[in-house]
């Protein structure tokens, strides 16, 4: 099987407006089109679609470090860390980190489901781990 790229991504979320409003003002993602307990949007080309399920429990979430992670340059860091806070968005403390592995913003959506933006690239983190954790492998 070979993968030709990402699809979408979906979240069950408890409330559709909610949730709607969200994405649409922290993301600036672009409504295509919602129903009774749907919606899909265009956030920069990535399809992204919510589905709401009230049942679904969602207190365990918050135990696991699972997250999406969206670049940012690193000029816009600080308005984003503004926007987040100006929308009452529930920012993470996150991880401590070290500067060569570059800044990030860990918030949640209003279900709990956890979101990085992050100023880093891939060769920035395999630069710093191979300077940093000499006891991991590197295959590249």
């Amino acid at each position: 099987m070979k993968i030709k790229g990402v699809n979408h991504f979906l979240f069950s979320v408890s409330d559709i407006d909610q949730s709607t409003a969200f994405y649409q003002n922290v993301f600036d993602a672009e409504l295509l089109v919602k129903g009774r307990k749907t919606a899909y949007f265009d956030l920069q080309g990535i399809w992204l679609a919510l589905n709401e399920e009230k049942e679904i429990p969602r207190n365990e979430i918050s135990e696991s470090y699972t997250h999406i992670a969206f670049s940012i340059d690193e000029k816009d860091f600080d308005h984003a860390y503004e926007k987040l806070e100006a929308f009452g968005v529930t920012i993470l403390s996150g991880r401590v980190r070290d500067e060569r592995d570059k800044k990030s913003i860990y918030f949640t959506d209003p279900d709990g489901h956890k979101f990085e933006l992050h100023n880093g690239t891939m060769e920035d983190r395999i630069r710093y781990y191979k300077e940093a954790k000499p006891e991991m492998d590197f295959f590249t």
